[in-house]
């Protein structure tokens, strides 16, 4: 039986690799799908899945793409915030302020935003918000050297994500991350072709995670950091 039947989810950073397979499971699962990107590569129908386009890095993007879940069914059930982004300068002394700008951007502010706009919507009227989720990453909990924006930006994520999950544990909303390594994806595979592919994280697995993180099954759980490494 599907585990997602019924349930509006909005879903960031929807194309590539991973958002891909994310998409893919949630429909299978039965959800409707809110995929919220910069641009739509196209503008191809496909049944479940409302195409959103929104810059979640400002305020108003964040409101646009929950306001769109809530128009189109009228409930927002929970919000699977997979956007990020990856850079490394090298050494703490040359990285760059526009990268560590850039990563606080993509993999902090964003969540900040999106999560206190749904909760926003949450207070405002029931929308049966019941799930926040993130893509955190191994880096935001283990040394990352030449990575340091990026790790940092994931540890402020990970931060965000078990104290949003404190202030709302009386209000039946859960708020979790899952911690990929790396994950197998075409465009890892060329930014480091010689790596053990074998050993990285599928797509898929971290897809089924996520839609367990979202279902009624996961209510139990909050405020966690699932570490999801593959054999690396």
């Amino acid at each position: 039986m599907p585990r997602l039947t019924g349930k509006a989810i909005l879903i960031t950073g929807a194309t590539g690799g991973l958002g891909e397979a994310v998409v893919s499971a949630f429909l299978r699962e039965g959800a409707f799908v809110a995929g919220a990107v910069r641009r739509w590569a196209n503008d191809d129908s496909v049944d479940g899945l409302l195409k959103v386009r929104a810059d979640l890095t400002t305020p108003e993007g964040a409101q646009s793409a929950v306001q769109a879940v809530l128009d189109a069914r009228g409930r927002l059930d929970g919000a699977v915030h997979l956007m990020g982004g990856f850079a490394m300068d090298g050494p703490l002394a040359l990285t760059k302020v526009e990268t560590w700008d850039r990563m606080m951007d993509m993999n902090a502010r964003s969540a900040f935003l999106v999560f206190r706009a749904a909760l926003a919507a949450q207070a405002a009227t029931p929308v049966g918000l019941q799930r926040l989720i993130a893509v955190g990453s191994r880096a935001g909990v283990q040394a990352s050297p030449g990575a340091v924006a990026y790790a940092v930006s994931k540890a402020a994520l990970h931060a965000l994500v078990v104290n949003v999950a404190a202030e709302v544990v009386d209000r039946g909303i859960t708020v979790n991350a899952m911690l990929p390594g790396t994950i197998d994806t075409e465009a890892n595979r060329a930014a480091m072709p010689k790596a053990d592919f074998s050993k990285w994280v599928q797509p898929e697995t971290i897809a089924e995670t996520l839609v367990w993180l979202a279902s009624d099954a996961s209510q139990a759980t909050s405020g966690a950091l699932i570490p999801v490494y593959g054999r690396s």
